[in-house]
């Protein structure tokens, strides 16, 4: 498999300039489309007991970076899909987790609070966790493959990437439905609809053009992303059980941890100033961006269908 996959570090996935725009502009719009959602007065009790969202960040932006470098390590992947996984799992989470943990008959303030907090911190942890990640895998791999060339990992180049995209449009957002609530509140679900469509489509666009590779990889790539996003569900749920939270609470931190913002990686790996659409990196973001939403509603219908458990 490692030979397989290895090709795909010397493979640059076509994707237009002009797709690449379309991508960030919906980006930016589901960011917009997540703040219109935010009702402050609904995070009282959040602000109050902070415990949930602290274990929630500790998650996602600690355990599972550093979970998703031991798997690349352990399962000895090549450069490309490694990095591929670790920008995923540097990225915020993404916003149709909300709607998946509504659907779980999870903790909704909880879901928005982490999406918001990490969309935030991104500015900072994305390029943070894979400058540290990115780098030290790519330090342990040379040492058992010495033809393996050195990946540019550019800290600011990233940051200003994922401020533009991310933090900005998240705060336009919150200002409109701080200065135009009842604007916010009915635009709220045909923003954040209209740009996830847009996004899917992108992404079928992304895998058509590039069908030639997607049907020669389809399998490994569908194995280790499924492998990844179930290691991510697991680390959530676990990890807010060993924290004693009530179920709800549990619910919504594995769907946190497990819907990453995989959007957000495919623009950054194909900007020409970062990656320039690395096969495996590109790979490994866009089938993300599929599979986390069928895993999402799986679980999203399995808890809303179980009876409460008893804590």
């Amino acid at each position: 498999m490692y030979d397989k996959l290895a090709a795909l570090d010397n493979i640059k996935l076509n994707f237009s300039e002009g797709s690449l725009f379309v991508l960030n502009i919906t980006l930016a719009l589901i960011m917009v489309g997540v703040a219109l959602g935010v009702r402050l007065k609904r995070f009282k009790k959040l602000a109050l007991s902070p415990k949930p969202v602290i274990v929630g960040l500790i998650s996602q932006l600690i355990l599972l970076p550093a979970l998703t470098f031991l798997l690349t390590i352990a399962l000895g992947l090549p450069k490309s899909v490694s990095l591929g996984l670790i920008l995923v799992a540097s990225c915020p989470g993404g916003n149709i987790s909300n709607f998946m943990s509504s659907l779980a008959k999870g903790n909704v303030e909880l879901s928005v609070s982490m999406t918001m907090f990490t969309t935030l911190g991104s500015a900072l942890f994305t390029p943070l966790n894979f400058a540290i990640w990115g780098n030290l895998f790519l330090k342990v791999a040379a040492r058992k493959h010495e033809q393996l060339a050195a990946v540019s990992i550019d800290f600011f180049q990233m940051l200003q990437s994922v401020i533009i995209i991310l933090v900005i449009p998240l705060i336009i957002g919150l200002l409109i439905t701080r200065f135009f609530p009842k604007f916010s509140i009915k635009s709220a679900p045909y923003v954040r609809n209209i740009s996830i469509v847009i996004f899917l489509v992108l992404v079928g666009i992304m895998i058509k053009n590039n069908w030639e590779f997607v049907v020669g990889y389809v399998k490994y790539i569908f194995i280790i992303v499924l492998l990844h996003n179930t290691i991510a569900l697991l680390t959530g749920y676990f990890f807010a059980a060993a924290n004693k939270l009530p179920y709800k609470d549990r619910k919504t931190i594995s769907i946190e941890t497990g819907i990453q913002n995989s959007g957000l990686a495919l623009v950054l790996i194909f900007n020409p100033k970062l990656f320039g659409g690395i096969g495996g990196m590109a790979a490994m973001a866009a089938w993300w961006g599929i599979w986390h939403i069928i895993s999402g509603l799986t679980m999203g219908f399995y808890w809303s269908k179980r009876k409460k458990r008893l804590e």
